[in-house]
């Protein structure tokens, strides 16, 4: 089982070993979460396949079970980004 704890020298090879940044995220998340998450792991495997709208979709049923509104959520996270 991988440690929460993040390594900055793992960090660094994991970044220099990934091919393009969301094999960068993807190895990330696999080495840091996720650790026997059924969501977690299922959302690492559409993100391997580029599978947005079945992660988006995700994101929508864990915010509309917690009680938020995707659409204003998602404004709010794309303002922050100044996008």
């Amino acid at each position: 089982m991988a440690s929460n704890n993040i390594n900055p020298m793992q960090l660094i090879g994991m970044m220099r070993n990934s091919n393009n940044p969301n094999d960068f995220v993807i190895n990330m998340l696999e080495q840091y979460g996720g650790n026997g998450n059924p969501i977690m792991k299922n959302l690492i495997e559409l993100a391997k396949k580029g599978d947005s709208s079945g992660i988006e979709q995700i994101a929508r049923n864990i915010l509309k079970e917690r009680g938020f509104d995707f659409e204003k959520e998602f404004k709010d996270f794309k303002q922050q980004l100044g996008l």
